[in-house]
């Protein structure tokens, strides 16, 4: 297969679906052939991210078999990997060093599209993984680029766990309400101009439930967008 890229799925699966959906839903088709070549690899014993990140010590790393799939794969020669997993990113530099072939970064992704689709905006929040909020991934790029980030709450991350865990990963069921009401304490009682969407699992809610008029940015979106992006590019220039 010539003009492809890596999907490093499987965390969670749901998740990946749903980018999987989204980039089938966004990819400028009307027959079989205008669809992207992608290799999917669903790897979903991946040891969890958060667990890692939060107790290193006593939890499985997921690096290991994450870089295993990186070196593997490298060998086909896609164009590039894409890592629909937010609190993956931790090792994103890791995993990097071990091949040329770039992999993108979401978390930068879903910052850039900020000052894009917002740009009158000062107060970035982000709703994540308790991994995802330890490892700084998106606070340290998001003050880099100008903002005050805007760290959740410790009742609005629980209740964002509940959200990602509890509900769509442990039951693949979006509770609207629950995720309204995240994004309600974020730009009202936060004082967010926007709102980054920074778990792949709160990016299915996004789908499922939608935003209800709260101003947010998909990181997940932001990915599908520049997979189709990179993907159309390419095959252009080969044909």
């Amino acid at each position: 297969m010539k003009d492809f890229f890596t999907i490093l799925g499987g965390m969670g699966t749901e998740a990946t679906e749903a980018y999987i959906h989204l980039l089938n839903e966004r990819t400028p088709a009307h027959r079989d052939q205008d669809y992207l070549n992608y290799i999917l690899v669903n790897h979903a014993t991946v040891p969890d991210r958060t667990d890692y990140i939060v107790d290193p010590k006593h939890q499985p790393n997921p690096l290991i078999p994450l870089a295993e799939d990186v070196q593997q794969q490298s060998q086909l020669g896609p164009q590039f990997f894409a890592l629909p997993c937010n609190t993956a990113h931790y090792f994103y530099n890791q995993l990097q060093d071990l091949t040329e072939i770039p992999i993108l970064h979401m978390p930068n992704l879903a910052i850039a599209a900020v000052a894009r689709k917002f740009p009158d905006a000062k107060r970035v929040g982000l709703i994540a993984t308790d991994g995802t909020l330890k490892d700084r991934v998106y606070e340290v790029p998001i003050q880099a680029a100008g903002y005050q980030f805007v760290m959740p709450t410790p009742e609005i991350a629980q209740e964002t766990m509940t959200l990602i865990y509890d509900d769509v990963k442990a039951q693949n069921w979006v509770d609207a309400d629950l995720y309204h009401h995240i994004l309600q304490q974020m730009v009202e009682d936060l004082n967010c101009d926007v709102v980054i969407l920074g778990c792949t699992e709160i990016s299915v809610a996004e789908e499922r439930a939608g935003h209800a008029d709260f101003p947010v940015i998909d990181a997940q979106g932001e990915l599908v967008d520049e997979s189709i992006r990179l993907a159309l590019d390419a095959r252009q220039q080969n044909n």
